[in-house]
C-alpha cells in the first residue's frame, strides 16, 4: 500500500450547462489548489478558484476529461465524474466523412488534438497571426510563434494543420503572399462558431456580485431558410396528422419514438424524440407496396430547420406525385434535375474525385453528391444536405439514399437555395453593477510547447 497520505482535495466533473461538450470541474477541500495546477496543464481553464472548465474545438473534452481524471486519482485525490459526464465519455461516436479516411479513431483524435495545440497557442499569445486568406474551402494563415520560428496553417477548427515552418517572419510572409496573392487579409481569420461556442463556456457559469438580469428579449428576424432556427419536431408532427387525415401515427410502447403511416401504406415515417442534435432525429421511407422492401429513404438530424422539414412534409403529402420516380437509378439527368435550383442561385460547383458539391458563397451551406455511393447503394448516403462549419461536423444535416426521387430533392434544394425561415435571437439585458468592487483571481500559466498536426498525418497514412 502506498504510505502517501490521502490530500484533501475533491474534484467532480460533469457537463457543462451551456456547452454540448465541454466539462467542468469543480474543486472543494483544503489542498483544492493541487488538483487546480494539474488540471490546469492538461487542458483546464481557470474560472474562478474553485471551477476550471475544458472547452476544445474537437469536441473531445469527455475523453481528455477522462484522462485527467485517471491522472488525479494517482496523486490520492479523490475524483467524481457525474453519471451525464459517463454516458459522455463512453459514447463512441465517428466523424461523418472524414478526410483523412486512412486515419482510425486514435489517430482521428491525435490530428485534432493538433489542431487543438495550436488553437491554444493561437488564443494564449503564444503563436500570432499575422494574415488570412480563403482558400477556396477553408482558411489558410500564416503566424510566428514568440520563439522565432514561423508557419502557414491550413484548415479550422480540429482540421488545421502547420503546413510549412519557416526560419522567420519575413520569409513566411513572403511565401504566403505569392500563394495566395489578392486573397489575403491582415490579421487572423474571424473566430468561428466552434472557438465562439469555447470561448463562451469558458465564461463564468455564475456571476456572484451580480443581481438577476431581466428576462433576455426575444428578437426574430428572417434568415436563408438552412439558417432558420431548429423545428419543433413534436409541434410539426402534431399539426401535420391534424392537417392530413389520409396519415396516421402512433407511439412505440417505449414511448421514445413515434411511427407516421400514410394510409396506403408506402410512405411512412420515424420520429425519435430525444434525439441528439448530429443524431438521426427523422427517418422517411417509400416502399412500391406495403409489403416490399424500401426503396428509397431519407433521414434528418435533430437540429434540422424548420423550413426544410415542413418543406418535405409538404412534399411528401403528395406521394403519389412521385411514384413513378421509385426505383429509378441515378443518372446525370437526375443530377442535374435535382440540382438545378442551386445552378441557377449560382452556387459554387467543384468535383472531387468521388464527390460532386454545391456550396454557398460563405461556404457555410451545400449539397453534396457521392457518385461511388450512388453506384453501390449499400456503402453510404448517396445526398447530403448540410449546414454549419464544415460537411465534416455540421449544425445539421439531411442524408438520402440513391433512389431518393428528384423532384423531391429539387424541392429540398430549391428551399435551400431560395427559401427563409426565423430565427430567434436572444439580447440578454445587461445586469445592474455589484454593489462593491469583485476581484478575479488570475489564471494558471499555461504549456508553452506547440506542435505540427503534419506529423501525425505523415504518420498515421499507410
Amino acid at each position: 500500500m502506498s504510505d502517501t497520505p490521502a490530500l484533501d482535495a475533491h474534484v467532480r466533473l460533469d457537463t457543462h450547462p451551456r456547452h454540448p461538450s465541454a466539462v467542468v470541474a469543480t474543486l472543494t477541500g483544503t489542498d483544492r489548489h493541487i488538483p487546480h495546477a494539474h488540471l490546469s496543464v492538461r487542458g483546464f481553464d481557470h474560472v474562478d478558484e474553485r471551477t476550471l472548465v475544458m472547452a476544445r474545438i474537437d469536441h473531445e473534452e469527455p475523453y481528455w476529461a477522462e484522462r485527467a481524471a485517471h491522472d488525479l486519482t494517482s496523486l490520492n485525490i479523490t475524483v467524481a465524474v457525474t453519471p451525464g459526464l459517463r454516458e459522455a465519455i463512453d459514447d463512441d461516436w465517428t466523424w461523418a466523412n472524414y478526410p483523412y479516411p486512412w486515419c482510425n479513431r486514435q489517430e482521428i483524435r491525435q490530428v485534432s488534438d493538433e489542431a487543438q495545440k495550436i488553437y491554444d497557442d493561437i488564443r494564449h499569445g503564444r503563436l500570432v497571426i499575422h494574415a488570412h486568406a480563403h482558400d477556396p474551402h477553408t482558411i489558410v494563415a500564416v503566424g510566428s510563434y514568440r520563439d522565432g520560428s514561423s508557419v502557414t496553417l491550413h484548415g479550422e477548427n480540429h482540421l488545421r494543420t502547420v503546413e510549412q515552418t519557416f526560419e522567420t517572419a519575413a520569409e513566411a510572409l513572403a511565401d504566403f503572399h505569392d500563394q495566395h496573392g489578392e486573397a489575403v487579409r491582415p490579421g487572423p481569420a474571424p473566430s468561428t462558431d466552434v472557438e465562439l461556442q469555447a470561448e463562451q463556456a469558458r465564461s463564468p457559469l455564475h456571476s456572484p456580485g451580480l443581481t438577476e438580469p431581466e428576462p433576455a428579449e426575444q428578437h426574430p428576424e428572417t434568415v436563408p431558410a438552412y439558417a432558420a432556427d431548429p423545428a419543433d419536431h413534436d409541434t410539426v408532427l402534431d399539426a401535420f396528422v391534424t392537417g392530413h387525415r389520409d396519415w396516421e401515427k402512433w407511439r412505440t410502447w417505449s414511448d421514445d419514438t413515434t411511427h407516421l403511416v400514410h394510409e396506403d401504406q408506402t410512405l411512412r415515417a420515424e420520429l425519435v424524440h430525444e434525439a441528439g442534435p448530429r443524431e438521426t432525429a427523422w427517418t422517411f421511407a417509400a416502399y412500391e407496396t406495403p409489403v416490399s422492401d424500401r426503396m428509397w429513404h431519407l433521414t434528418l438530424t435533430g437540429t434540422t430547420p424548420d423550413p426544410l422539414l415542413q418543406t418535405l412534409l409538404i412534399s411528401l403529402s403528395h406521394g403519389d406525385a412521385f411514384d413513378t420516380a421509385l426505383g429509378s437509378p441515378v443518372t446525370e439527368r437526375t443530377v442535374s434535375s435535382a440540382t438545378r435550383p442551386l445552378t441557377d442561385a449560382g452556387w459554387n460547383h467543384t468535383v472531387d474525385g468521388r464527390w460532386i458539391r454545391w456550396e454557398n458563397a460563405q461556404g457555410d451551406a451545400g449539397v453534396q453528391f457521392d457518385a461511388f455511393a450512388a453506384q453501390h447503394p449499400s456503402t453510404s448516403a448517396t445526398w447530403t444536405l448540410w449546414a454549419g462549419p464544415s460537411i465534416d461536423r455540421p449544425t445539421w444535416a439531411v442524408h438520402a439514399s440513391p433512389y431518393t426521387p428528384a423532384p423531391l430533392l429539387a424541392t429540398l434544394t430549391e428551399n435551400l437555395a431560395h427559401g427563409t425561415g426565423t430565427r430567434t435571437r436572444t439580447k440578454p439585458t445587461a445586469p445592474r453593477a455589484p454593489a462593491r468592487p469583485r476581484t478575479t483571481p488570475p489564471g494558471l500559466p499555461q504549456p508553452t510547447t506547440h506542435h505540427s498536426a503534419n506529423r501525425t498525418l505523415q504518420r498515421a497514412k499507410p
